[in-house]
């Protein structure tokens, strides 16, 4: 008879691994951080110096490895994942400090060393609720951008909700070379998700440090390569993940979707609140879903209400964007993982994309990104 598999059994079970470093099992050296069971799922954060990441990332796969073939399990994964111990109280730092990009951490503590220093500038695509397109936006954006001849990377932080793969239609686990994984390609972009790492139907059971700690592995541990920009495609709300990127990323700016209708535009406007209150630029609001235009007889409906962003960004004081169509061929696109921006470059939906990509670069470029070469892709 089969035996359930419980916490304190792969716990045992991960006595197995050694730590290279102390030469004591995992357990003893205490880098088991947390170990969630959820049925056959298991998921567990392995404690690390930041320093030591690399090394480290054999025995994460070992650890993964062994837990998937424990009895009763089905899925498992392993992160890597840093604490550093509080620092002395650091001078406080004025707004314009590091251009804005080297935000603090709360309570006074020492700002940690910023990640993905080799990125020219990074973008967050942000809303203040789900359901209002900003996963689709985040894609063509950077399928847009890519066009212009950019050397563009895409990290989906939605660690909960992940939805590059289906869009991006990538399907296979990333590489590891010499201690890092190797982001993806498609349609021109170098792309990271946590669903490039489990099943498409595991549920992300995780709790916060473990949400981070795989954001960060993300970010980190990714061999990302010298990029012009980074588009982030965030979760939506106010939460750990959107504190996190702001304070361990140069965060160059954030892009904020919405629809027209006035719910959607409340948690716009919180989602601009978060951004200043941790020194992150706002670069301008998008409306998504802005008008449908019938594709029998021409004539146009606002579904959601019109206009609504750009009334919320002038009296924000933040910039319009621009207006994003609400099209039946934007959505087929996306649910067969062929961005329109790609698949359809002189599409009114990839026209609207290109718009959006020439205002925002724009702003990067005012806001001190470093400019690479740019070729136009005809």
């Amino acid at each position: 008879m089969s035996t359930s598999p419980s916490v304190d059994s792969l716990r045992q079970a991960l006595r197995a691994i050694t730590d290279p470093a102390s030469g004591q099992d995992i357990v003893t050296a205490g880098l088991v951080e947390g170990i969630e069971l959820r049925g056959g799922l298991v998921q567990m954060a392995l404690r690390t110096e930041r320093s030591q990441a690399a090394r480290m990332e054999s025995v994460r796969a070992a650890a993964e490895a062994l837990l998937a073939r424990q009895p009763g399990i089905s899925n498992a994964a392993v992160v890597l994942t840093a604490h550093q111990a509080a620092a002395a109280p650091q001078p406080a730092q004025g707004p314009g400090h590091g251009q804005g990009h080297g935000h603090a951490a709360p309570g006074g503590r020492a700002a940690q060393p910023l990640l993905l220093a080799e990125v020219g500038a990074i973008l967050a695509i942000a809303s203040g609720k789900g359901g209002v397109g900003k996963s689709t936006v985040a894609v063509n954006l950077a399928v847009a951008l890519a066009r212009q001849g950019l050397r563009v990377g895409l990290l989906d932080a939605d660690i909960y909700g992940p939805s590059l793969p289906g869009m991006l239609g990538l399907s296979r686990k990333p590489q590891v070379e010499n201690g890092k994984m190797q982001p993806l390609e498609a349609w021109g972009l170098k792309a990271m998700s946590i669903g490039f790492l489990v099943d498409a139907e595991t549920p992300m059971i995780w709790r916060g440090p473990m949400v981070m700690g795989a954001l960060e592995q993300m970010m980190g541990q990714v061999q990302w390569g010298p990029l012009d920009i980074l588009v982030v495609d965030m979760p939506p709300g106010t939460g750990d993940v959107q504190l996190t990127m702001a304070q361990r990323v140069a965060l160059t700016g954030a892009v904020i979707v919405s629809t027209p209708q006035d719910i959607a535009l409340i948690d716009a406007r919180r989602g601009v609140r978060m951004f200043e209150k941790t020194q992150v630029p706002v670069l301008g609001l998008v409306e998504n879903m802005s008008f449908f235009t019938c594709p029998h007889c021409g004539g146009r409906s606002d579904i959601f209400g019109h206009g609504g962003a750009k009334l919320e960004a002038e009296r924000l004081g933040a910039e319009f964007l621009g207006e994003i169509p609400l099209l039946l061929d934007i959505r087929t696109a996306s649910d067969a993982g062929t961005p329109i921006a790609a698949a359809a470059p002189d599409s009114e939906g990839a026209k609207a994309y290109a718009a959006l990509a020439d205002r925002v670069w724009a702003k990067v470029l005012g806001a001190g990104a470093a400019r690479g070469p740019r070729i136009v892709v005809e």
